[in-house]
C-alpha cells in the first residue's frame, strides 16, 4: 500500500494481527481510488460491566480537499462481539463513503433539476423562512 496507515489503540494492548487486518482492509480502499493521502484508525476497548467487551473502531481518511471519517460503535444493548467484526464494519462504511465521494468527484451523482439555484431576492418571501402554525 502506498498510503501510510496508523493504527491507535486506546484501553488494550496493542496487537501486530489486529494492525495488520487494519492495513489489509486500508489497502482494500486503494481500489476504489488511488489518491488517498493517509489513513488513521483508532480501535478503542470498552467495557461494560457484565456484557462482555465491545469495540469501538474509527477510520479517518484523508482525500485530496477532503477528510473522510466512519465509526462503528456498538449497539448500546449489544452482549459481545468479534473485534474482526467491529473492523470490517466501520471499513465498509468507510468504503461506501469513499465511493461516493469518488462518484462526486467525477461528476456521475444525479442532481435534482433546482439544486444548486439560489433564491433571488424578491422570491420566496425575500429570502426568509416562514414559520406556520397549525390551529
Amino acid at each position: 500500500m502506498q498510503t501510510p496507515v496508523q493504527v491507535t489503540f486506546r484501553d488494550m494492548a496493542v496487537s501486530d494481527v489486529i494492525e495488520a487486518k487494519c492495513w489489509k482492509e486500508a489497502e482494500k480502499l486503494e481500489r476504489y481510488f488511488d489518491g488517498i493521502v493517509g489513513c488513521q484508525v483508532t480501535i478503542a476497548e470498552s467495557s461494560r460491566g457484565r456484557q462482555g467487551n465491545l469495540f469501538e473502531v474509527h477510520v479517518r481518511l484523508s482525500v485530496p480537499g477532503k477528510e473522510l471519517v466512519a465509526s462503528r460503535t456498538p449497539p448500546e444493548h449489544h452482549a459481545d462481539e468479534e473485534i474482526d467484526v467491529a473492523i470490517r464494519e466501520a471499513f465498509d462504511r468507510m468504503r461506501r463513503q469513499l465511493q461516493d465521494h469518488v462518484r462526486k468527484m467525477r461528476g456521475q451523482v444525479k442532481l435534482h433539476e433546482n439544486e444548486g439555484e439560489a433564491f433571488a431576492g424578491g422570491e420566496a418571501g425575500g429570502g426568509r423562512t416562514a414559520a406556520r402554525r397549525r390551529a
